[in-house]
Order: structure tokens, then C-alpha cells, then sequence
């Protein structure tokens, strides 16, 4: 369980990748994979989380707060198994260690210099 007495409150603006996820007890589920906002518009939809089941959608009425160390969330512990997956388009992200070892693939992305993109759903 995250300790929330030492995180300070920050806005969903400043809410990083990786950050824990807590239910309403405290029990940690996921951490943020991203944020959903319209930045337009300056309007928080909520947050995508990496959890053991896969990518799922918290909505922002369900997070209670959201601190230097995690975010803590209105769902109870059993619920947490029936979250949604997000809808809308699908989400991709460049694999930071791709290029990385003695493989053949790793020696033509330095070569090449290309990234490689992992779908997350």
C-alpha cells in the first residue's frame, strides 16, 4: 500500500506515468499508464490504468485524490475486476528498450534507428 501522508496534491496535469493506483482501502491495483483530458478545453475525463487484467478506464468521478504518490480512488476492492476498458481509438507506445542487446532486431533498430510501437490494449 502506497503512503499518501507523504505525497502532496497535484493536479491531473502533473500526474506521471507509473504513479500507484489505490481502491478505497488503500489496496494498490494498477498504476496510471495515462491521463484522458480535453486540454482545449481544461476538463479531466479520467485516468487509464495498467492493471493484472489489462488496460482499464477510472472515471474522474470515481478518483478521490491525487498526490505526488499515488491516486486514490472511490472503488471498492471486489470492483475493482469490473472496471471498463477504455473506448475511443487504440493507444500505442514506443518501446524505450528496443534496440537494446546483442539481437538482430536490437542491431537493425541501431541501424535503422527505428522505434517500435506496442499497441497497449
Amino acid at each position: 500500500m502506497a503512503d499518501l501522508g507523504t505525497g502532496q496534491p497535484i493536479s491531473y496535469q502533473a500526474l506521471a506515468t507509473g504513479t500507484p493506483v489505490l481502491t478505497a482501502s488503500g489496496t494498490e491495483f494498477g498504476t496510471v499508464a495515462h491521463v484522458l483530458a480535453d486540454e482545449n478545453l481544461d476538463l479531466f475525463d479520467g485516468i487509464v490504468v495498467k492493471t493484472h487484467r489489462g488496460i482499464r478506464f477510472v472515471d474522474r468521478d470515481r478518483i478521490d485524490s491525487i498526490t505526488t504518490t499515488a491516486v486514490r480512488t472511490t472503488i471498492a476492492d471486489p470492483d475493482v475486476d469490473a472496471l471498463p476498458k477504455p473506448d475511443g481509438e487504440p493507444i500505442f507506445e514506443v518501446d524505450a528498450l528496443q534496440g537494446i542487446g546483442p539481437s538482430l532486431t536490437a542491431h537493425l533498430a541501431k541501424l535503422f534507428g527505428r522505434e517500435h510501437w506496442t499497441r497497449t490494449d
